[in-house]
């Protein structure tokens, strides 16, 4: 059986690389979509028809329901095909605003990503997988007012780069995804403490446009996809200058 998993399935990103994994991977016989809220995962099994959709309703963090998704893959042995790590959050705010959540980040971000990776890789096509995490250009440099996030994703970069080199040797590709803002609901939860700033509003992108490229770049073996000049742009600049003098624009 072969299968893409993507977790963060209910919205944005996520549900949006469900929509095209299913229109683009004509192999595939079932994706499997992981996210806390059951009924938009039975609703987005009635709106793609295409391919079986299997939900999983989860939280990714809780110890408990991981061991029962290993336990389910161990069991069914599937074909992994692609796996897309798109679950995650950010919360704007300084340190000390943000409190608890600076800890849920990297739960989310970090740890359950990790944890991911080693459930599915076992299990992952060994003549052409690809395992695609969602990262952020906030990874290129530190960001005042949104520290830990930043932090998370840099973390995301750093291991897809590392592990896309590490495990060539068996098929398997990694790609960080690292979009500039995206017109999903990210900053619904994000804008708790403060809003965002206006020069990122102006500069969102649309969430099919940056799946669009993460598949393609993912096919075609690169260890990073970044889309839109902007963001292109601010990756260069974050590799120039020292990052003690970009953060002073940044915040």
């Amino acid at each position: 059986m072969n299968i893409a998993i993507v977790t963060g399935a209910s919205s944005g990103i996520g549900k949006e690389f469900v929509k095209q994994l299913s229109e683009k991977y004509m192999t595939l016989d079932e994706i499997w979509v992981i996210a806390r809220r059951k009924d938009r995962l039975e609703d987005l099994k009635e709106e793609i028809t295409n391919v079986d959709i299997r939900p999983i309703p989860m939280d990714v963090t809780d110890s408990k329901a991981l061991e029962e998704f290993k336990t389910l893959i161990k069991t069914l042995k599937p074909c992994v095909r692609v796996l897309v790590n798109a679950a995650g959050y950010g919360i704007i705010g300084t340190f000390d605003e943000v409190k608890d959540d600076n800890e849920g980040m990297i739960d989310v971000n970090c740890m359950a990503l990790t944890k991911m990776i080693n459930i599915v890789l076992p299990f992952m096509n060994k003549k052409r997988g690809n395992i695609i995490n969602l990262a952020s250009a906030a990874a290129f440099a530190p960001q005042p007012s949104f520290a830990v996030y930043a932090a998370t994703k840099s973390f995301v970069l750093s291991l897809s780069t590392a592990l896309n080199r590490e495990l060539r040797h068996t098929g398997i590709r990694f790609t960080a995804v690292c979009p500039g803002p995206v017109e999903t609901e990210f900053f619904d939860v994000a804008e708790v403490h403060h809003s965002v700033k206006l020069y990122k509003k102006m500069a969102r992108v649309k969430a099919p446009d940056v799946v669009s490229l993460a598949l393609r770049d993912a096919y075609n073996g690169a260890h990073i996809s970044v889309y839109g000049t902007t963001m292109k742009l601010f990756r260069i600049v974050a590799k120039l200058l020292p990052h003690n003098f970009i953060v002073k624009f940044i915040r």
